[in-house]
């Protein structure tokens, strides 16, 4: 760091202290230095102890009331809300965005008067973020496309109104028989990486990437007929180690095989329900921290915002998205 230049100001000051303390050694100078330090810091804080003062802030659902320092020479800028500011919309902006990330109202109300010093109840954060009820409403009441090619459900029940032609799904109890009952006409797809993964759930890692190379020959065969083939061929040959690892197999071959019929790039779409497992799993982690909602709009509430957050990040399209489109309106012919 450069020296700084003594001004004949400062060496005024200097001289002034060792007359004032009669400077000699430098002990004497730690002390002066000492006594001037104190002196300085005295004066400052009896400038910054002179109380609050009371301030109404507005908001859109009413008046907030804050306790604002104050010093006595009014040096003190507040940051957060400056001097004369009463209207504080951009923070229940922020309050929505903490509710979005996962934060319970009480939680809100905490950090609040943490950060900006003054108190919002829970009731109160409440009413902030029900500002978005309506764009919910909005986005609930928004115009669906007529035809969905494909649909990948987990464990999250959805109200489709509109035509599906296949949906891809995990072995959720009574799924097959509830696709069937309200849209007969589409085609259910079990999971293939499920299958793979309950398959190799309880096998040892001395035989997993085997049998997992094995079972490839299944769902990667040319058509139907081959892959039952390799399907039985396989079981025959892992019954002897795993007698019921490909029991599942053969019990839901009727739901598995539809995937034979398309090619390999729609395949590589249905195999999976990756996708919207990810989002539930996101879901979870930004409410992670509530046990329990309060009622079904506080659900709602939660789960728009969070899907505002998760869904910027879909960037990724489905690759050859126009020849499975071509594909599909052939063998769907009529119906997209």
């Amino acid at each position: 760091m450069a020296r700084r230049k003594l001004t004949e100001e400062k060496k005024n000051v200097i001289a002034s202290l060792n007359e004032a303390y009669d400077i000699k050694t430098t002990g004497d100078l730690q002390e002066a230095l000492k006594d001037f330090m104190s002196g300085a810091m005295q004066e400052m804080l009896e400038n910054y102890r002179n109380g609050h003062k009371s301030k109404t802030l507005k908001s859109t659902v009413g008046k907030i009331g804050i306790e604002v320092p104050q010093d006595r020479n009014s040096e003190f800028e507040p940051k957060i809300i400056p001097k004369y500011k009463t209207n504080i919309s951009e923070i229940e902006q922020k309050i929505i965005n903490m509710y979005a990330r996962g934060q319970t109202t009480r939680e809100i109300s905490e950090q609040i008067e943490d950060i900006y010093g003054f108190e919002t109840s829970a009731e109160m954060v409440s009413k902030i973020t029900d500002k978005i009820v309506p764009q919910i409403e909005q986005w609930q009441s928004r115009s669906l496309s007529e035809v969905y090619p494909i649909v990948f459900i987990d464990a999250i029940v959805f109200s489709v109104r509109k035509d599906i032609l296949m949906l891809c799904a995990d072995g959720l109890t009574g799924i097959k028989e509830a696709i069937e009952a309200a849209f007969p006409m589409t085609e259910y797809q079990r999971c293939i990486v499920h299958m793979v993964r309950n398959t190799l759930q309880h096998v040892s890692d001395k035989y997993k990437k085997q049998f997992a190379t094995d079972l490839k020959a299944i769902y990667h065969a040319p058509d139907e007929e081959t892959g039952y083939i390799n399907m039985l061929s396989v079981k025959e040959q892992w019954d002897k180690v795993y007698p019921n690892a490909m029991k599942r197999w053969v019990d839901n071959w009727d739901v598995i095989c539809p995937i034979f019929k398309y090619s390999s790039d729609v395949r590589k779409a249905l195999y999976t329900t990756n996708a919207i497992e990810s989002l539930n799993s996101q879901y979870r982690r930004i409410n992670s921290s509530r046990s329990v909602f309060p009622s079904e709009d506080a659900l709602k509430k939660a789960l728009f915002l969070a899907t505002q957050i998760i869904t910027k990040k879909w960037t990724t399209k489905i690759r050859n998205w126009g020849q499975i489109y071509g594909e599909l309106s052939i063998i769907f012919d009529g119906r997209l």
